[in-house]
């Protein structure tokens, strides 16, 4: 098997000797690219961040932001990345590198203070300055100087910037206006730049990792049944994908597994099918590339998306991961639940369907057995019209809930026909609010019915007190998301 290697800013580097748990900011940080700083070790400032070059949904690559403060080197084996370092653009020979366009404007319009974060900043906004169909918006802007102009919302700028792709990323002294403003002045790539050419070209095939360090090792096989079979043998083996858990759990709790096995790049989990009577989601997608290729498809989903922590986070995160962890505060189980979903659950004996509601045994407990993967989530069609998802946090972005709530309902001629209600937070498991949604359906979609099923959804699941919330808090936001839904209902119909 061939040594493991990361194509780092152009050159072949060898992962050896770096332990298998060596995260991509480490081993960067070892090799004197000291440009990626770390913050806070859990994917949660975005002082870290680099580009990945990862398969594309408009183009064959797209450069991808990640934390590489939770990505295991081992895990980027045979792939291409780029720090911040790499994005200069070399001058004629003996003269030094110029400034990249988004590095150019974050300079001039005065986005670094004390630099620490600046870095990271520069490669998430390269990843957004990269996005193929980012285009301006001509409409929206005649100033001169296209900082200042409107963008089509208060999140998007005029040159089609999504502020969000910045959301995973903090600054402590420079203050997000001059950010803001260079995000929003930098304008297209050119027609020369390496990087915005590379994105024509396929990305690195997937490679078979064999990696053994210190009688610890992190595997990746091509296919699925060989992971199937690699996991029967290894049951003890610890399972990821984006490792945005796992990663926290390795550096904050200084967790180590004798052996990882990744299946972020197995062809089998990364399907998107849709049929005449489900959608079909494989689980080792990442939320990013979901959201991107279903394109609000499913308005559940398209809600969810930019609620589920950070750009960062969700440009590695799954729903294969998310599901498997069996967080009762986990965001999509709530969603999932509402839409009627199901996990195909494979093994090296077949694959079985079990709908979501019956997924869930107990606390980070499900019914999959030793051996089983995720392989996809089923979500049946057609959809339910009525769809929303509330998070209540702390911070509007990039936060861990204090409850979700996810509602699916059929009204027709003011009746309700069926409701599906998810909850998280509020019970040891992400459980269907079933009492609530027996004092919907059969009756008027009315102020009346709604004020007596909130009455009946304040008492769902078993909410305790923690640092996050208190349960009396969270039983009275869950009634309040449900009059939420009916103000925001009627006031649609009423427009």
């Amino acid at each position: 098997m061939v040594a493991a290697r990361i194509t780092v800013n152009g050159k072949e580097t060898p992962i050896a000797p770096a332990a298998p748990h060596t995260t991509v900011l480490d081993f960067l940080r070892e090799r004197g690219l000291t440009g990626t700083k770390e913050g806070c070790a859990e994917g949660e400032c975005g002082a870290c961040s680099v580009l990945v070059a990862r398969p594309g949904v408009n183009k064959p690559t797209d450069w991808v932001a990640v934390n590489a403060c939770l990505v295991p080197a081992a895990a980027l084996d045979g792939q291409e990345i780029i720090t911040s370092e790499g994005l200069a653009i070399a001058g004629e020979p003996g003269t030094p590198p110029a400034l990249h366009p988004v590095q150019e404007e974050m300079a001039v319009r005065g986005g670094s203070q004390c630099g620490y974060c600046t870095p990271g900043f520069v490669c998430s906004m390269a990843a957004e300055y990269y996005r193929p169909d980012r285009c301006a918006h001509a409409d929206t802007n005649t100033a001169a100087d296209p900082a200042d102009g409107a963008g089509i919302d208060a999140e998007h700028g005029p040159n089609g910037f999504d502020l969000h792709a910045l959301s995973g990323n903090l600054c402590r002294c420079t203050g997000y206006r001059p950010i803001r403003d260079a995000a929003y002045a930098v304008g297209e790539p050119t027609d020369e730049d390496p990087l915005a050419q590379r994105r024509e070209q396929a990305p690195p095939a997937p490679v078979a990792t064999e990696y053994a360090r210190d009688d610890s090792a992190f595997l990746r096989r091509n296919t699925l049944a060989e992971t199937l079979e690699l996991l029967r043998e290894r049951p003890d083996a610890v399972v990821v994908a984006g490792s945005t858990d796992w990663g926290v759990e390795v550096n904050i709790r200084s967790r180590r597994a004798d052996c990882v096995v990744a299946i972020d790049r197995l062809p089998e989990l990364r399907e998107l099918r849709v049929a005449s009577d489900h959608i079909e989601i494989g689980a080792a997608l990442t939320l990013t590339e979901i959201e991107r290729r279903l394109d609000g498809e499913v308005p559940l989903l398209a809600e969810l998306f930019p609620q589920f922590a950070s750009r960062l986070i969700r440009n590695g995160a799954t729903l294969g991961g998310n599901l498997g962890t069996g967080s009762p505060i986990g965001d999509s189980p709530p969603v999932l639940l509402a839409l009627e979903a199901s996990v195909v659950l494979a093994g090296t004996d077949g694959e079985r369907e079990v709908p979501l509601a019956d997924y869930f045994t107990g606390y980070r407990q499900s019914v999959r057995r030793p051996g089983e993967l995720i392989r996809a989530v089923r979500v049946p069609l057609p959809l339910s019209p009525v769809t929303a998802f509330h998070k209540i946090a702390k911070r509007r972005f990039d936060d861990i809930s204090s409850v979700a709530v996810a509602f699916a309902l059929d009204v027709e001629d003011g009746i309700v026909r069926k409701a599906r209600i998810g909850l998280g937070g509020v019970a040891a498991t992400p459980i269907r609010a079933l009492a609530t949604e027996a004092a919907l359906q059969g009756l008027p979609w009315s102020a009346e019915t709604v004020e007596a099923a909130a009455r009946v959804l304040r008492g769902e699941g078993t909410p305790m007190d923690d640092h996050r919330a208190s349960s009396l808090y969270r039983s009275a936001m869950l009634g309040q998301s449900l009059l939420k839904l009916y103000a925001q209902t009627t006031e649609a119909v009423s427009s």
